[in-house]
């Protein structure tokens, strides 16, 4: 069989957790240790916890959040890291005929895994920043919120009645604006990435597509990638009860002109979506 490796790159929040389960129950390696459930991500991240933790090294070394929440680029890959990188993908490469993993930090590092992996396919996991800026200020303001609402009954009524609104304004005046830079900036790095590649070597997909077209997906990975995989429905690993509504984001963000970035970058992806 012909050795085949898949980049999963998609923002945080973007639905890669649930489209690398979906990947897993048709039979893709992803790891032989995957990080398990969490905070946002009950059924697990389905992140290989080996470039998990050499993401976040890197990360370290730069003195950026190991979350990778981030619009900063990180300026040293040394070659010490890229070495340790190799040495896990030679190990993958060994083991496995057919093998990817997921982890949004991937995203940061794009440039380092096309010198590595100059015959890896990309699956590009693209969700409207609308969206994914919602459901980063819905799991973090939900934190606050969890540590009031487990306090005894008056301070908990308070907070219901009186606090809540207004410190879930202020989270979210103080927070859209950096995760919007946030989106834009990973994008930007799958565009950046993705008009190096030969057409043939990635897609761009989102999960709500994958409703109704899990078969396109599948039969492109089979079909036109050469991956042996065995088709398990979509619906199966989808829950719609885990898909929050959406915040107008428009309402927290002063600069106007972040918004239109975004919009133009959304746009010019979409114009890669698999099946337009």
């Amino acid at each position: 069989m012909q050795k085949r490796t898949l980049i999963i790159a998609g923002m945080h929040r973007s639905g890669t957790s649930l489209i690398s389960h979906w990947l897993a129950k048709c039979g893709l390696q992803l790891g032989e240790k995957l990080v398990g459930p969490g905070r946002g991500n009950a059924d697990g991240h389905f992140e290989d916890v080996e470039f998990l933790k050499m993401h976040e090294e890197v990360l370290a070394n730069n003195n950026l959040p190991l979350s990778g929440l981030t619009d900063v680029q990180v300026e040293n890959f040394s070659i010490y890291e890229k070495e340790k990188l190799r040495s896990i993908i030679k190990i993958k490469q060994k083991l496995y005929d057919q093998w990817g993993w997921k982890d949004p930090r991937t995203c940061l590092f794009l440039d380092v895994y096309q010198e590595l992996l100059p015959d890896a396919c990309y699956l590009i996991i693209l969700r409207d920043y609308q969206s994914v800026v919602s459901s980063l200020l819905r799991r973090d303001f939900k934190q606050i919120d969890e540590q009031f609402m487990t306090r005894k009954y008056l301070p908990r009524l308070v907070w219901q009645k009186f606090k809540r609104t207004r410190q879930l304004n202020e989270y979210y005046n103080a927070h859209a604006t950096e995760f919007l830079k946030i989106w834009i900036a990973y994008n930007q790095d799958i565009l950046k990435c993705i008009k190096k590649l030969n057409s043939g070597s990635f897609v761009v997909i989102n999960y709500s597509m994958l409703n109704n077209a899990d078969t396109l997906l599948f039969s492109h990975l089979k079909n036109s990638w050469n991956f042996s995989l065995k088709y398990f429905r979509f619906k199966d690993v989808f829950k719609e009860s885990q898909i929050g509504e959406d915040i107008n984001i428009d309402l927290y963000i002063a600069d106007k002109t972040l918004i239109e970035n975004a919009k133009q970058l959304q746009d010019e992806l979409m114009g890669y979506m698999l099946g337009d």
